[in-house]
């Protein structure tokens, strides 16, 4: 598939979205079925209203339905999706005039559990890919809709397996991938698919009745913290990897009563210093600020300049040596995060940070009873 545009370098050239994808597929299939010709390529209208070319995989047309294949490009994001197969199948309805009907397919995740924004037993097709994916048909559908409807059916060949590497078994939602998307562009290392799974895991979560969530930053540090917090059901941890600002929101918008952050020094020190995104193409760590911690820590001027042209928190604590002084910094680095944390959530949320080391040692562990 291409895009109109310049081409990128290795590591910001974006992608489109599973939505954007299916869009395009159910653009190209209604293409085939009201001109019984086969298309190669579909321009269609992505959700945030530019329009893109999209270069069809496979198309087949019969008598009264059409199929076609449009193959994701995730661009240098990286996205277990990447390489799907994004099928749409359309058939007519007869006598159903101006009618599109969607339905999700094998590989498309169906709902089991509120919380996420969609019907229970519904498919995994968020509100924005699925007007996205009915607004390209009905462009393209022409004067069939005048007299007849469309059903389209959207299929993901592989999207069972690819879906236990998302967040969806957790969040109810099984059988395959959500069909995602806002824009339909997907840009680096800024996924708003992943945003918008971290967002539907905590609506997930506080729809049965979760009253606190932890967040860490992947997969170790989520089995760090389940250790620590083995009374708490698998629902409570979710993985917010670096979308720090969009995970205390949604937690702040369910009014989750107790929010408790775990990660390792680096993100740490990040979240201590503000910042929204902490991926490194996004922000790199100011060591001048973990040196500043060093400093009220006790670490003498010598080790905290040294601190300080560093570009780790980790050679940072090797430097202090001192046990008590590497203790007291890690404290001090999860009441930074605790104030970070409290400017995003509301007045009566409890805070808690826990610190961790590469082997899960719990090296801090900070407490607010209430915020504020």
């Amino acid at each position: 598939m291409k895009k109109t545009a310049n081409r990128f370098k290795r590591g910001t050239r974006t992608g489109f979205t599973t939505g954007a994808c299916a869009a395009a597929a159910a653009a190209a299939a209604t293409k085939a079925l009201v001109t019984k010709k086969i298309p190669t390529k579909i321009k269609t209208l992505l959700a945030n209203g530019d329009t893109v070319f999209f270069s069809v995989a496979d198309c087949q047309l019969e008598n009264k339905k059409a199929l076609a294949v449009v193959i994701k490009d995730a661009g240098d994001d990286p996205d277990c999706t990447n390489g799907a197969h994004l099928t749409a199948v359309v058939e007519k309805i007869p006598n159903k005039a101006q009618a599109v009907d969607l339905h999700g397919g094998s590989g498309v995740g169906r709902v089991t559990r509120l919380g996420v924004g969609l019907e229970v037993g519904s498919a995994a097709i968020n509100p924005i890919p699925r007007s996205n994916i009915i607004e390209n048909v009905r462009i393209f559908g022409g004067d069939l809709l005048a007299n007849h409807g469309l059903s389209v059916t959207i299929s993901v060949p592989g999207g069972e397996k690819m879906a236990t590497k998302t967040l969806n078994p957790r969040l109810g939602i099984v059988d395959g991938i959500s069909i995602l998307g806002t824009g339909g562009i997907v840009y680096p290392y800024s996924t708003s698919a992943y945003k918008a799974c971290v967002q539907q895991s905590v609506g997930a979560a506080s729809a049965i009745g979760a009253d606190t969530l932890i967040f860490t930053t992947g997969r170790r540090t989520e089995r760090f913290a389940m250790k620590q917090r083995a009374d708490l059901p698998e629902h409570s941890f979710i993985q917010m990897g670096d979308f720090f600002a969009a995970a205390m929101a949604a937690a702040k918008e369910n009014k989750i009563p107790t929010v408790i952050v775990a990660a390792m020094a680096g993100k740490l020190a990040k979240i201590g210093q503000g910042m929204d995104n902490t991926h490194a193409h996004k922000n790199s760590l100011d060591m001048s600020r973990v040196a500043a911690i060093a400093s009220r820590a006790g670490g003498s001027s010598e080790i905290c300049s040294q601190i300080a042209e560093t570009v780790t928190v980790r050679h940072a604590t090797e430097l202090l040596n001192q046990p008590e002084l590497v203790q007291k910094f890690y404290q001090l680095l999860t009441e930074d995060v605790a104030e970070s944390m409290a400017k995003r959530l509301s007045a009566d949320s409890a805070i808690e940070v826990m610190a961790f080391d590469f082997s899960g040692t719990l090296l801090a562990h900070w407490k607010q009873l209430k915020n504020g």
